[in-house]
């Protein structure tokens, strides 16, 4: 009979094989996963089979209530697991790209995850033209926040409350400062514990989770130059557009892909301006790569 003790956990940070999981007899253990699985995310409920008060191995996953994650034409990658808000964050220096936000957003929405748009560094001359380009964001429900991070973080702060956040954006936005504005000794200590696994040099190439307080967390994430939906059938990420998901089934065929087909819904909305060009074209390019890798729901 096996000795083996199981105690539950958190995945507070993945490093490739490895993950750090807070465990509920108060230790924080490295441990690695059992056979060939490692499909698991930060923010994961494991169960870890306990090898001593530093290591551990994951023994199984809790179902999840929200998977955060993004796909290329090789794979995908799990961003955060069982978050209830995505904060992406954009700066107008560098400036930002509205594809790679349009993806976050259909990430966001088709895992049924809040988000929330961040302008940071809002006391630069360029940030009124970056709000006016947000502008058509907002109009469709999503909440923006104008942010000088490195001065005054206070405004972020209730919309953190009470919630299991995930800071996803591109690189240069800020998000590295919004962390330490928020938690200084936590992302100090941090680094030093990076070090002494060895790991370093993945304090910010790997997702990583903070508590805020006792009813608030904020998991960080490495900049993004991209963020593929190469995992979205044309169904899923028509709706992943939250503004065209009143329009989805009108259409004059069931299958329309909402590309060039007749009597298209989204293509009178456009022509009627409630629906974006922009947003609109940004669909057609996500779904014409999708065509172009051959994906089965797009055959």
């Amino acid at each position: 009979m096996s000795s083996e003790r199981i105690i539950r956990g958190l995945v507070t940070a993945a490093y490739g094989r490895r993950f750090l999981v807070e465990c509920a007899d108060g230790i924080t253990r490295d441990c690695v996963t059992r056979g060939k699985r490692n499909d698991f995310a930060c923010g994961d409920d494991v169960s870890v089979a306990v090898q001593n008060d530093t290591q551990g191995a994951i023994n199984d996953c809790a179902p999840r209530k929200s998977l955060l994650y993004r796909s290329d034409q090789w794979k995908q990658k799990l961003i955060a697991a069982n978050v209830t808000q995505v904060v992406v964050v954009v700066a107008p220096v560098p400036s930002f790209d509205l594809n790679v936000l349009d993806c976050c957003l259909a990430a966001a929405g088709h895992a049924n995850i809040d988000a929330l748009i961040v302008l940071n560094k809002a006391e630069l001359p360029e940030a009124a033209i970056s709000e006016g380009v947000l502008a058509p964001f907002a109009a469709l429900g999503y909440p923006l926040l104008k942010l000088v991070a490195r001065d005054n973080i206070d405004p972020l702060r209730p919309l953190l409350d009470g919630k299991r956040s995930v800071l996803v954006g591109e690189s240069g936005m800020g998000k590295s400062t919004i962390l330490n504005q928020l938690l200084p000794e936590a992302v100090a200590q941090t680094r030093e514990v990076s070090a002494s696994l060895g790991t370093g040099k993945h304090t910010t190439t790997h997702a990583r989770l903070y508590h805020l307080d006792a009813r608030s967390e904020l998991i960080d994430t490495p900049g993004v130059q991209a963020f593929g939906v190469h995992h979205l059938g044309f169904e899923d990420l028509a709706a992943a557009f939250i503004e065209f998901r009143p329009l989805l089934g009108q259409c004059r065929f069931r299958d329309c892909r909402h590309l060039a087909e007749p009597g298209c819904a989204l293509v009178a909305a456009e022509a009627a301006g409630t629906v974006s060009a922009r947003r609109l074209a940004s669909y057609r390019r996500l779904a014409e790569e999708n065509i172009r890798l051959k994906r089965p729901d797009w055959a």
